[in-house]
């Protein structure tokens, strides 16, 4: 995969979890263990997550998923 395409991927997945978990940029960087700024430059792509940091990111997101599943499980049964 090619820069440009990761940090855009990254960009909509931070995006994604930020909202999902409604958070501002400066709540998520602390949730995460980073600055705002570094939260800031992943969302306007220009930078992308060190690789544990990049594989934290999919595992909230794996976790917001996973709760979302079972909610939808509840709301049907």
């Amino acid at each position: 995969m090619n820069q440009a395409r990761r940090q855009s991927d990254t960009a909509a997945l931070v995006k994604e979890l930020r909202r999902r978990l409604d958070l501002t940029q400066e709540q998520f960087a602390q949730k995460v263990g980073v600055t705002y700024s570094t939260v800031n430059h992943w969302e306007n792509g220009k930078r992308i997550p060190q690789p544990f940091l990049l594989r934290r990111l999919r595992e909230i997101k794996g976790e917001l998923d996973a709760l979302g599943k079972k909610s939808t499980k509840e709301k049907a049964g």
